[in-house]
């Protein structure tokens, strides 16, 4: 359990919580992936001085500038340094609320409500940010409090003919600051100003902030997007229909990967001798050009349990497999030889299992590597001795190859490539097109190849129960 609460369930809640998120929407910049609602081009809302975002996300790629939720220069954006800045517009000048803290957690979901109530006598109390719970109250930069009691704040609300009052989701009206990671639960409430408690509680077992049902009232522009129904991802379920018009995005968008379901992603924040690029949803590992070795670690590790999960390279040249939370450099064609690594090595069909005190080479594998072909990586810590499998498009290849002087470690997937992309399919999303949609006998992950029997895809509900 430890390393489920270390490693896999920052922001996220995996046991029973009585309310359950079974969706989310992945959004990848590179693909310029957004949501528009431009009906407040025509309709005033209910209150340009009182109103609630509340949203949840998993971050994939930091920095770069990239909104949550805007309408013109009022919102809510990263900076470059991952800091999360609440922006408001009023009489043509912006106030800003610049976190302290810096969010570079990918492996967590992050709940983030941000209150506008100029109402208020107190200025401190007109405008409110909220991550996972808590009030924040440390910022770089603090003018947002400067703005007067009962001030209309321009953008979000207000009847205009321009671009500028437009409702966007993971962009903003001038385009090009998009937003890569996933979306979950997002909710306007239009002249209602609520605290975090309306959308979340936290866990009385764990202490972990969870979600819970929102019960109140959404006014005349509010929505809520679940995200729920993959032909029509920008559907309002907020009774306003209030739906929104989705950009480059199609229903391989939704994702399982959710606050209570938090599955395995790649990292950006690995340090490898050439790190990969991480893209789509933070299962998309990419080579680049200087004809190097490029690797990529996965967010969860495991260190008891029976785990799966698949990998789809565009070329021979991947190595994919398992490695320990020591395992952080590699180069030039000794990439696969680094210690503390169990390494299938597709391109010459080998398995390497490499410890800090014995490392050597193993197992040739059956068969002959094709481009496109899908490799199941399967590992058993529960058997005695503990055991790595490998599947090529369903079939065993390796099967039950003891795993040495690693066991008893905690271990993480792990990929390394050469000028290439490797796409990986933890379960919650994935990058290649899935024509069976199995999952395991948990219900969890959607995989093109069923894992082995008693074999789970790497998420916390399935780390609560058996990691």
């Amino acid at each position: 359990m430890e390393v489920l609460q270390r490693t896999a369930n920052r922001g996220s809640i995996s046991t029973d919580t009585g309310y359950d998120i079974p969706f989310s929407c992945k959004f990848e910049a590179d693909n310029s992936e957004r949501m528009t609602r431009t009906a407040t081009q025509s309709t005033a809302g209910d209150s340009r001085k009182t109103w609630t975002f509340s949203g949840w996300i998993k971050r994939t790629e930091l920095g770069n500038n990239v909104y949550l939720f805007s309408a013109g220069a009022t919102g809510f954006y990263f900076l470059d340094n991952d800091q999360l800045r609440f922006a408001l517009y009023y009489n043509n000048t912006s106030y800003y609320l610049d976190m302290t803290n810096r969010f570079r957690d990918t492996s967590a979901w992050y709940h983030i409500v941000g209150q506008l109530d100029t109402t208020q006598a107190t200025a401190q109390d007109r405008v409110k940010m909220y991550v996972n719970g808590v009030r924040q109250t440390s910022f770089t930069n603090d003018s947002a409090h400067n703005i007067p009691q009962n001030a209309d704040v321009q953008h979000i609300n207000e009847a205009t003919g321009t671009s500028t009052a437009w409702f966007i989701i993971n962009d903003w009206y001038a385009s090009g600051r998009f937003f890569s990671g996933y979306s979950a639960e997002y909710q306007f409430t239009d002249g209602v100003a609520n605290d975090a408690d309306a959308f979340g509680e936290f866990d009385s077992d764990t202490g972990i902030w969870k979600p819970k049902e929102y019960e109140g009232s959404y006014g005349t522009n509010g929505f809520y997007l679940d995200f729920a129904d993959a032909s029509d991802l920008g559907d309002d379920e907020s009774g306003n229909g209030n739906d929104f018009s989705e950009g480059n995005l199609t229903a391989a968008d939704q994702a399982t990967d959710t606050p209570t379901n938090n599955f395995c992603t790649w990292i950006p924040l690995w340090t490898f001798t050439n790190m990969a690029t991480i893209g789509n949803g933070g299962t998309s590992s990419i080579g680049g050009g200087g004809s190097v070795w490029r690797g990529a670690k996965g967010s969860m590790g495991v260190s008891k349990g029976k785990w799966y999960w698949e990998q789809k390279a565009s070329g021979n040249d991947t190595i994919v497999g398992w490695q320990t939370d020591n395992c952080i450099s590699a180069s030039g064609s000794n990439s696969h030889n680094v210690l503390d690594t169990i390494s299938f090595y597709e391109g010459g069909n080998f398995l390497w299992i490499k410890d800090s005190t014995s490392g050597r080479n193993a197992d040739s594998a059956s068969g002959t590597h094709a481009n496109g072909q899908i490799v199941g990586c399967a590992l058993n810590l529960d058997s005695d001795p503990q055991t790595v499998t490998f599947y090529r498009n369903g079939s065993a290849i390796i099967s039950d190859r003891n795993i040495d002087g690693l066991a008893n470690k905690t271990l993480f997937p792990q990929t390394s490539h050469y000028n290439q992309t490797s796409d990986a399919n933890f379960g919650g999303y994935t990058n290649f097109t899935i024509s069976s949609a199995a999952s395991d006998e948990n219900g969890y992950g959607t995989f093109e190849y069923a894992p082995p029997s008693g074999y789970y895809a790497i998420c916390t509900k399935n780390l609560a129960e058996y990691g």
